[in-house]
C-alpha cells in the first residue's frame, strides 16, 4: 500500500494558477511595451524595492566588479568562456547552409542567418548561476547575433545612489 507524505496539487489548480500567473505576466509586457522604462522602474520598485539612476551598467560599474574579482577567478571565468565559445563555435560550423539545383531552374535550400537581437536572463539572488551567463551570451556572440542584452535580478549587494 502506498503512503503519500504530501500529495501535489491538482492539475485543475495547477491549470488555474498558471492561467492567473500568465494573466497577470501578460499585463506586465503590455504595461512596459507601452510606458517603457517608467514602467519597468516602477517594477523595480514594487519587487525588489530598487529605483537606481540607470538599470544600464556604466563601464566604471563592470571596473568596480571585476576588480573585486581575485586573480583565479578571472583565470576560471576566462577557461569557462573558452570551453563554452570553442564548442558554440563547433555547434555553428556543423550548420551548413545547403543550396541546390533539384531540376534545372528549381533551387532548394537554407540558409542559417542570427536574429538580430537577444535578451538573455542571468539567475542570480541566492543561488546565482555564472555559467548561464556564459552560454547564452557568447553562443548569441558565436553566432552572430548584433544585438544582445543581459540581465539579472536584483542580488543581496549593497546598492547606493545620490539623494
Amino acid at each position: 500500500m502506498v503512503t503519500y507524505l504530501k500529495r501535489g496539487k491538482s492539475s485543475q489548480i495547477r491549470a488555474d494558477e498558471d492561467s492567473k500567473v500568465r494573466e497577470k505576466v501578460e499585463a506586465m509586457i503590455k504595461d512596459i511595451e507601452a510606458h517603457g522604462d517608467e514602467a519597468v522602474r516602477q517594477y523595480s520598485k514594487t519587487f525588489d524595492n530598487w529605483d537606481p539612476l540607470e538599470f544600464r551598467l556604466t563601464q566604471a560599474d563592470i571596473e568596480v566588479a571585476r576588480k573585486s574579482l581575485s586573480a583565479r577567478e578571472i583565470e576560471d571565468i576566462t577557461f569557462a568562456q573558452k570551453q563554452v565559445r570553442n564548442f558554440a563555435q563547433i555547434q555553428r560550423d556543423s550548420m551548413k547552409d545547403v543550396e541546390v539545383e533539384t531540376y534545372p531552374g528549381v533551387i532548394l535550400g537554407h540558409k542559417h542567418i542570427p536574429v538580430n537581437a537577444v535578451g538573455c536572463y542571468i539567475p542570480g539572488g541566492k543561488y546565482p548561476l555564472l555559467a548561464s551567463s556564459h552560454m547564452s551570451v557568447l553562443t548569441a556572440k558565436v553566432a552572430g547575433v548584433k544585438r544582445i542584452v543581459s540581465t539579472a535580478p536584483l542580488t543581496k549587494v549593497s546598492h547606493t545612489q545620490p539623494s
